[in-house]
């Protein structure tokens, strides 16, 4: 579990410039002379190592471009990030960033933020409130897209099949958005051929426990699978021991699709165990300080930013892993 951390970083850079409409003082708004933005950044938890990569991007990033902050490990707890929000608004940092852990219940604390004067961004997760005027930017991958991917993929692999296909899903955190958009992708595309039918679904949580724990539990009840859907790869590699420990083979006896292209999951799929992975980077870090470098500013930047990602085959994985960061 991390602990909540302060990294303290100041930039002396001759700029010149007007002051932040941030509700603070003394900050500029390039993040260069005079003061340093203080960020205040709450974080999901450390359920995978996609989060764990991450964190060490934000934290990293934070220092190089000078920017303070003051870090906080919700736990995958929707209460304890609220109550970190509520610590950034008194401590009236600059800006306040975070990934949240559900999409709803937001409105109220966001509504506190912005009364303050402190502008927020929204980083990899999205909320559903219906008032986009309580954060600046929503920074993240497309979650809908990448389970659009997945299903594609499924489609293409059994275009010359009869069926019936049976699929297991692995869900991420119930409530969350990459569990509901990546859910809803997936569905749309496969829904296009009856061959297609999820006979399972179930939250694995994005932990690799979980993910072992309900495809046990998967294996006993259906005895006819061909195919696993995990939304993340540390539940679908969860999935693989479980897999493995009922006398079967993955990527064989049941084909496996993955979403995140960490290492241990670029591992596996290199291997044969895994046999498709649609990408889902963490590296957000450079991009959430320069977004936030504008906001303090009071410059206007974009409703939505995507990153851009890539998929994965087994020959792709064997070329990308020698450089992977993460």
């Amino acid at each position: 579990m991390l602990k909540k951390i302060s990294v303290l970083v100041a930039a002396v850079v001759a700029l010149a410039g007007c002051g932040s409409n941030s509700g603070s003082t003394g900050s500029d708004p390039a993040g260069g002379a005079g003061d340093s933005i203080t960020m205040g950044f709450s974080q999901v938890g450390a359920e995978s190592g996609w989060r764990t990569a991450n964190t060490k991007s934000v934290q990293e990033s934070a220092k190089s471009a000078g920017i303070e902050l003051k870090f906080s490990d919700a736990q995958q707890k929707q209460e304890n990030q609220i109550k970190a929000l509520r610590s950034f608004i008194q401590q009236k940092v600059d800006v306040i960033a975070f990934s949240p852990v559900v999409e709803s219940g937001w409105d109220t604390v966001l509504k506190e933020a912005q009364n303050a004067k402190i502008p927020v961004i929204l980083t990899d997760r999205a909320v559903d409130s219906k008032d986009t005027s309580l954060y600046k930017t929503f920074l993240g991958s497309d979650f809908v897209e990448e389970g659009k991917k997945a299903g594609q993929w499924l489609v293409e692999e059994y275009k010359d099949e009869s069926g019936p296909v049976n699929i297991v899903e692995l869900q991420g955190t119930t409530g969350s958005a990459p569990a509901n958009d990546r859910k809803a992708g997936f569905a749309e595309v496969i829904g296009a051929d009856p061959k297609f039918k999820i006979i399972a679904s179930q939250t694995g949580d994005f932990t690799r426990a979980k993910g072992k724990e309900v495809m046990e539990a998967f294996l006993k009840s259906n005895p006819d699978i061909d195919v696993l859907y995990a939304h993340n790869d540390d539940m679908g590699l969860g999935a693989i021991e479980a897999i493995e420990g009922a006398g079967k083979t993955p990527g064989a006896d049941i084909k496996i699709i993955t979403v995140d292209a960490v290492k241990d999951g670029m591992q596996a799929l290199a291997d044969g165990k895994i046999n498709y992975i649609v990408e889902c980077s963490p590296l957000l870090g450079p991009q959430l300080m320069d977004l936030a470098k504008k906001v303090v500013a009071g410059e206007q930047v974009p409703p939505r930013v995507v990153t851009e990602e890539t998929t994965f085959t087994q020959e792709q994985a064997k070329q990308a892993l020698p450089s992977r960061q993460y």
